[in-house]
């Protein structure tokens, strides 16, 4: 994937690419620390289709989000020939019982079987995390098990 970058003098710097569909995606990231997310046509990327302004948060969530969906896929890949193995993501809610608290308190692996791979965070990839690894609103856990262990790991989570 070819990604340009642009330096916006007095603004910031605009970085981009070509997707299969025809069309040009990408971020421009401000130098007052914002982000906007835009469309724009192959011919020409100055004519923006779409434009949305994102807070930090909202930047981090959608590259955990994005990320997460990749590192999900591969390990999907991975696991494809391994019958009954599952891989599924968890986002951890601000009412979460486990926000702010070690991994490792939730006790996934010992209580559902499920092991968790990856956790996606501010768009950077925390892999193998140790029940040490103190989880937070928006995290992205990537986690690995089987259907049953899968959903009962949503619960504990959701609910302790």
């Amino acid at each position: 994937m070819n990604v340009e970058e642009t330096d916006l003098p007095g603004l910031g710097r605009r970085k981009d690419f070509m997707t299969a569909s025809g069309r040009r995606i990408g971020v421009v990231e401000l130098r007052e620390g914002q982000t906007e997310l835009f469309i724009s046509t192959w011919d020409d990327p100055d004519t923006c289709q779409a434009s949305i302004p994102l807070t930090g948060d909202e930047a981090a969530t959608l590259g955990n989000l994005l990320g997460g969906q990749h590192l999900a896929m591969k390990l999907t890949e991975a696991h494809r020939e391994v019958p009954g193995i599952v891989t599924r993501q968890f986002s951890i809610a601000p009412d979460s019982p486990f926000q702010n608290q070690p991994m490792g308190k939730a006790c996934i692996r010992t209580r559902c079987g499920v092991s968790i791979v990856a956790i996606m965070r501010e768009g950077e990839v925390v892999p193998s995390p140790g029940p040490d690894v103190v989880l937070h609103s928006g995290d992205l856990l990537v986690a690995v098990g089987t259907q049953e262990g899968l959903d009962s790991a949503a619960d504990i989570l959701r609910n302790g």
